[in-house]
């Protein structure tokens, strides 16, 4: 082989490594962008949704809400400790809400004399 041949071999194989280089560099700033891009895309999109989408004022309070069923459950227990204790016990429904009508049965269930 001649020094002009070697000198085209090493000059094609440099030129080759740098198209390689130029390449692999171009493509990293492709991927780069394309998640600039879907970044963007994704932030576009939660721009348009929240435009289209109608602000929720609630009427009933989430406060409330609780409130009201503490107190819905309070309710139903005195009822059904009337229901329980007046019904089938056989006794006046109003007792069960006396303090000395608890005070006997806690009495009975520990059997204090």
């Amino acid at each position: 082989m001649g020094t002009k041949q070697l000198e085209k071999t090493g000059t094609a194989e440099q030129s080759l490594k740098q198209t390689k280089e130029t390449e692999a560099v171009q493509t990293a700033n492709k991927e780069k962008e394309d998640v600039k891009t879907c970044k963007q895309q994704k932030k576009l999109q939660k721009q348009e949704k929240q435009k289209t989408e109608k602000l929720r004022r609630r009427i009933f309070p989430i406060w409330l809400r609780i409130i009201v069923v503490l107190l819905l459950a309070v309710g139903a227990l005195v009822a059904g400790l009337m229901i329980g204790y007046g019904v089938i016990g056989e006794g006046v429904p109003q007792d069960v809400l006396e303090k000395e009508t608890w005070q006997h049965i806690i009495d009975i269930v520990k059997k204090e004399k």
